[in-house]
């Protein structure tokens, strides 16, 4: 199983300059209880901007650079290349950005894992507009913010409506 984990805005923003729009620490404790003990697979640009390998996970980073390379991830040229490594390292299998890396695998997903977060920010990185003739939202659950969380979210699952074949 391929799951998506993403935080967006209303618009679909994702991010600027490189970096999340946004500090929710509940959305992070999330993230981490989804992810932990699988692989994850992340676009370089993504790995650069958390700045390490992320504890507990196999960090798989695609790059189209050849002479790059960081201690404690696997570093592939392609989304294939990735998803082949991760399904022999364990079923669940997180893709967790940036934009482009959404955007190639979003067709190969079977699981949507979504922070919608009730703002409207300037940004230049988006996730695809969810389609509903794709994409069953089967539970929501929905947080207040609060003094440690600056905006109201909500955590949604999306499961494909027709399984890929």
């Amino acid at each position: 199983m391929i799951t998506i984990v993403v935080a967006m805005g209303l618009d679909n923003e994702i991010g600027a300059d490189n970096q999340l729009l946004w500090h929710l620490p509940k959305d992070l404790k999330h993230f981490k209880e989804l992810t932990s003990e699988h692989p994850i697979i992340m676009g370089r640009k993504t790995y650069m901007s958390i700045g390490k390998p992320l504890p507990n996970r196999t960090n798989i980073v695609v790059s189209r650079k050849k002479d790059w390379f960081e201690e404690g991830i696997l570093i592939v040229g392609s989304i294939k290349e990735a998803l082949k490594f991760a399904k022999k390292i364990d079923e669940q299998i997180f893709v967790i950005g940036g934009g482009n890396i959404y955007e190639q695998t979003l067709e190969l997903t079977d699981k949507l894992e979504v922070t919608l977060v009730k703002t409207h920010l300037k940004a230049d990185t988006y996730f695809p507009k969810i389609n509903p003739q794709i994409w069953n939202k089967t539970e929501e659950i929905c947080h207040e913010k609060d003094d440690k969380n600056e905006f109201d979210f909500c955590f949604q699952t999306y499961e494909r409506k027709i399984k890929r074949g």
